[in-house]
């Protein structure tokens, strides 16, 4: 179970309403208790959608922050499924298309066929698991924790892809957010938590790529005419936002 928890750190800390932390918090619940009541099949089944959740919020930050590359991806995809892509609204509205197929927009993070392959098993594992077919696929804690294990793995490695994508987004809020007097909230932290954290269903882990992000290395941001602001921040962020 504790191994389990990790997952959380992958999250976002902060959701746009409360019906998508209400869902979020469902799943936890729904694993947490079919986990420690040994419903080890059940508990797979809502640790999945809490991992296709964090696939989702990855995307929606691909989509946000390279649309022209996202929009690219489309192809493919009929008209319809076109449009209500690139009109979702939260990172929810990807639901309606096929697991494996929004898999596809991994490879903007450069995740080749391999591993998105790799990464479509666990959506055949799970689609094997909920359905009547008169296995039990996990009957004791060492196969659900073993597949607990080979899910963090994969969360992990798409996280690690996805750091080109946050960091842009950070670079971005930190050109975009260093005058206090010219942006929505004159405080720092409140601007990183409102801004960045919020708005681009950040989590842990994503900000601890914006923690380690070297502002020196980015001629755009050394030679900024307001770089104490943007130093500002970016102390900011390590001091108030990471975990000790």
């Amino acid at each position: 179970m504790d191994d389990a928890i990790e997952l959380t750190n992958y999250l976002p800390l902060s959701f746009k309403t409360p019906t998508e932390q209400e869902y979020i918090e469902f799943l936890w619940d729904a694993f947490e208790t079919n986990y420690s009541n040994q419903k080890h099949q059940f508990a797979f089944l809502a640790y999945h959608m809490l991992t296709m959740s964090f696939v989702y919020f990855n995307i929606w930050q691909i989509m946000k922050n390279r649309p022209d590359d996202f929009a690219k991806a489309l192809i493919g995809f009929g008209s319809e499924v076109e449009k209500k892509i690139l009109e979702a609204t939260s990172p929810f509205s990807f639901s309606f298309v096929g697991e494996s197929s929004i898999l596809r927009f991994l490879k903007l993070i450069e995740c080749d066929n391999s591993k998105i392959g790799s990464y479509a098993k666990l959506v055949k594992d799970r689609n094997e698991s909920a359905h009547s077919n008169g296995n039990i696929f996990y009957n004791d804690l060492r196969a659900i924790d073993a597949k607990i294990g080979e899910v963090l793995r994969v969360v992990a490695e798409i996280q690690s892809h996805s750091k080109c994508v946050v960091e842009e987004c950070y670079k971005r809020f930190l050109l975009e957010s260093n005058d206090p007097e010219d942006r929505e909230y004159p405080d720092d932290e409140d601007q990183i938590r409102e801004v960045l954290i919020h708005n681009n269903y950040m989590s842990q882990r994503d900000i601890e790529l914006c923690a380690a992000f070297d502002i020196l290395a980015h001629e755009e941001i050394e030679m900024h005419t307001n770089f104490p602001g943007i130093e500002s921040l970016h102390r900011t962020l390590n001091k108030h936002f990471i975990s000790e």
